[in-house]
C-alpha cells in the first residue's frame, strides 16, 4: 500500500514513526538499516501483536540518524514523547525502594523510592530492594542499633529516643564528630557488603542487656540476629569481589518476550526484576530498548551481566556503565541462571496474560463496534461525589487500549457549594478540555459520565462551547448501586448489552474504577476539612502548623491518640495540651447528645 514510498527509504540507520489514519504516532522503532526494518512489515505476514498494528498503519515517515547509537537514542526521545500505544514496554512506571544514607546536616537512614535516579544528584543508594519489607526491616534494625536522627522536622528538646540511648541529641546537642565518623563508618560497611559489623553490634547489645538483666530485649535482639543471619545466608552467590552488578535473562516464545534482571550487590543477590510483554518489533530491537528504558529509571550498577543478544557495545555507551556478555565460568552461570528465570515465568504466567490480554482487547473492541465508532484507545471516566453540598469534588479516570492508566487520572475541588451534579459536571468537563486544548494533550475518543441524561447534557453542552466533538455515554446504576444501562448521546438510546458479556464486565470495572478514585479523594478532602475546622479553633495554631498536623496525622482521630510529646514535635507543648482538651471536652459533649 505504500509502494512508492517504500521503495525511497534509504539503507541508513535511523528512527521510524508508524502512523493511523488520524496521523498519530502509534509505534516508534529504530533500524540499523531503515529501508529493510520498514519494509518488513509490509512484505511478509505478521502475527499476534505486530499484525494487529499493522492493521492499523495508515502512513509512516522516518528521521535518519549518523550512527546506530543515534538512532538508539532518537527513538527513546520519540518514544518518550509522544507515548505511542504499541510501545507498551516503555509504560513501567515501577519503582524499587532503597536505603539511603543521609550524612548531612545530620546522619539519618531511611527507605526511598526514586523513579529516576541520577548519577548527578549523589545520592547514598544502597539497593534495590524488591523486597520493601526487608529494606523497612534492616533500616528499622540499624536504627535501634545505632543513634541516628530520628525525626522529620527538628524539634527544640530532646524527646525519648535520646533518653533510651537510640538518638544523640542532634536537636540540643554539640555531638562528638568523631563518634558521628565512626558510626557512619560501620553503617556504611554494613550496606556495602560487611555483613559482621552488624552481626557483631547485635551481639555486644544482647550482652550489654543480658549484664543488665533485660533478658526481654536481649531476647528481641536475639530474634533480630537470626533473622539477619538467615537473609544474608540465603543471599550469598559464588562470586566474592563484593561489586554491584546486574545479570540479564530472557526467554521468547509465542510472541511473547520474558526479561528477568537480577540485583547483586556487594557479593548477595537482593532480588530481581521481571517483565512479560508482546514483541512488536524484533527480538533484539526489543530487548536493547526495554533495558535502556529500564536503566533510565533505575540505578545502573558498576557492571552488567548478559547474553550474547543484547547489543553490548551501544548500551554501554549510553549508561556508562559495562554490559559483558560473560563466554564461561561463574558469570556465564549467572547469566543461565537468569534466562532459566525468565524461561520459567513465561512458562508460568503464559497462558493467563495471553487470556488476560485477549479478554481486555475484545471488550475495548466490542464496545467500539457497539457504538460504530471509528477507534477507541482512550475513555475518559468522570464521577463526582459531595456530602450534603459540602467537600464537593469530581474525579476522572482513563482506560487506554483497555486498561487503567493511572498517571492520566485527575483530582478535582469545585467551586460550587451546594449539591449541583449538572453544573459540577459542567465545571468539571470545561476545566478538563479547555486545559487540554491550551496545552495541546491528548483528546479521549469517548468520554463516560457516572450518571443519566442530566450529566450527559451537561457534558454536551461544554463540548459544543469548546468546539469539540467527542462521544458521550452515561452509565446509570440500579437501585442496588451496581452498573445496570449504558445510554449513547446519539438519539438518548439504552444501548442493550448482555449483562454476563465482557464489555458488559469491562463498564462495570471502568465504573467501579472511577467511583473508587472519587470516593476516595473525597473521603481525604472531607477529613482534611474536618481537622481544619477544629484546628482553627485552638489558639496558637496558625496557618503553618494546621499545614503540619494535617500532613502529619491526616485525621482528627489520629490527632486525639497522639501523645503530647508526638504532638509538641510541630506545636509548643501548652497548645498541644490545649488541644488534646479541646477534643475531649468534643466527646464528652457527642456522648452526652
Amino acid at each position: 500500500m505504500f509502494k512508492d514510498k517504500l521503495s525511497l527509504i534509504p539503507h541508513l540507520p535511523g528512527s521510524y514513526q508508524m502512523k493511523n489514519s488520524d496521523g498519530v504516532i502509534i509505534y516508534v522503532g529504530k533500524a540499523k538499516d531503515l529501508k529493510k526494518r520498514v519494509n518488513s512489515y509490509f512484505n511478509r505476514p505478521q502475527t499476534g501483536k505486530t499484525a494487529k498494528m499493522v492493521s492499523e498503519i495508515a502512513d509512516f515517515s522516518y528521521i535518519v540518524a549518523s550512527s546506530e547509537l543515534e538512532a538508539f537514542l532518537l527513538e527513546f526521545n520519540l518514544i518518550k514523547q509522544y507515548d505511542p500505544k504499541y510501545n507498551i514496554l516503555l509504560k513501567d512506571d515501577k519503582s524499587y525502594p532503597y536505603i539511603e544514607y543521609i550524612s548531612k546536616p545530620y546522619p539519618k537512614l531511611q527507605v526511598s523510592r526514586y523513579l529516576n535516579i541520577r548519577k548527578k544528584d549523589k545520592k547514598m543508594l544502597f539497593g534495590p530492594y524488591p523486597n520493601a519489607y526487608a529494606a523497612r526491616k534492616i533500616v528499622s534494625l540499624i536504627n535501634r542499633l545505632y543513634p541516628l536522627k530520628k525525626c522529620d522536622t527538628m524539634p527544640k528538646k530532646v524527646c525519648l529516643y535520646y533518653h533510651i540511648g537510640e538518638c544523640l541529641g542532634y536537636c540540643e546537642r554539640h555531638v562528638d564528630k568523631e563518634k558521628l565518623q565512626v558510626m557512619e563508618n560501620e553503617i556504611l560497611s554494613f550496606l556495602r557488603g560487611n555483613a559482621d559489623v552488624l552481626k557483631n553490634k547485635i551481639l555486644e547489645k544482647i550482652n550489654m542487656y543480658s549484664e543488665q538483666l533485660n533478658f526481654e530485649m536481649a531476647l528481641e535482639l536475639k530474634k533480630e540476629l537470626n533473622y539477619i543471619s538467615i537473609v544474608l545466608d540465603k543471599q550469598k552467590m559464588e562470586l566474592h569481589d563484593y561489586v554491584n552488578r546486574d545479570i540479564i535473562g530472557y526467554y521468547f516464545n509465542k510472541g511473547y518476550l520474558s526479561i528477568q534482571i537480577l540485583f547483586l550487590r556487594n557479593g548477595r543477590m537482593v532480588g530481581g526484576h521481571t517483565d512479560i510483554f508482546p514483541v512488536v518489533s524484533t527480538l533484539e530491537d526489543e530487548l536493547d530498548t526495554y533495558i535502556m528504558n529500564f536503566y533510565s529509571r533505575h540505578e545502573v550498577p558498576k557492571e552488567i551481566l548478559c547474553p550474547k543478544e543484547v547489543n553490548s557495545e551501544i548500551l554501554s555507551e549510553i549508561t556508562s556503565s559495562s554490559f559483558l556478555v560473560p563466554i564461561k565460568g561463574k558469570k556465564k552461570k549467572l547469566v543461565d541462571m537468569a534466562q532459566e528465570n525468565a524461561k520459567i515465568n513465561l512458562e508460568n504466567e503464559l497462558e493467563i496474560i495471553v487470556r488476560d490480554e485477549e479478554k481486555t482487547e475484545k471488550a475495548n473492541d466490542e464496545l467500539r463496534d457497539i457504538l460504530g465508532l471509528k477507534k477507541l484507545d482512550r475513555i475518559d471516566l468522570f464521577d463526582n461525589s459531595n456530602l450534603f453540598g459540602s467537600f464537593t469534588v469530581s474525579c476522572m479516570v482513563v482506560f487506554k487500549n483497555g486498561r487503567p492508566a493511572k498517571k492520566e487520572y485527575r483530582k478535582y475541588k469545585i467551586s460550587l457549594d451546594k449539591n449541583d451534579d449538572y453544573h459540577t459536571m459542567q465545571e468539571v468537563i470545561y476545566r478538563r478540555y479547555y486545559r487540554a486544548l491550551v496545552d495541546k494533550t491528548e483528546l479521549p475518543d469517548l468520554i463516560i459520565v457516572d450518571g443519566g441524561i442530566n450529566q450527559m447534557n451537561a457534558c454536551m453542552e461544554i463540548l459544543n462551547s469548546l468546539n469539540l466533538s467527542i462521544r458521550v455515554c452515561g452509565l446509570r446504576k440500579n437501585d442496588k448501586h451496581r452498573t445496570n444501562d449504558l445510554i449513547d448521546s446519539v438519539g438518548y438510546k439504552t444501548v442493550e448489552i448482555d449483562k454476563s458479556s465482557p464489555v458488559f464486565h469491562y463498564l462495570t470495572r471502568m465504573q467501579d474504577e472511577v467511583h473508587r478514585y472519587t470516593i476516595s479523594y473525597h473521603r481525604t478532602i472531607r477529613s482534611k476539612g474536618a481537622i481544619s475546622s477544629v484546628l482553627d479553633n485552638i489558639e496558637g495554631i496558625g496557618t503553618k502548623r494546621k499545614k503540619e498536623l494535617i500532613k502529619t496525622f491526616g485525621s482528627i482521630s489520629k490527632i486525639e491518640n497522639a501523645s503530647i510529646e508526638e504532638l509538641s514535635k510541630i506545636i509548643p507543648e501548652a497548645t498541644a495540651i490545649r488541644l488534646q482538651e479541646y477534643l475531649k471536652e468534643k466527646d464528652e459533649e457527642k456522648k452526652n447528645k
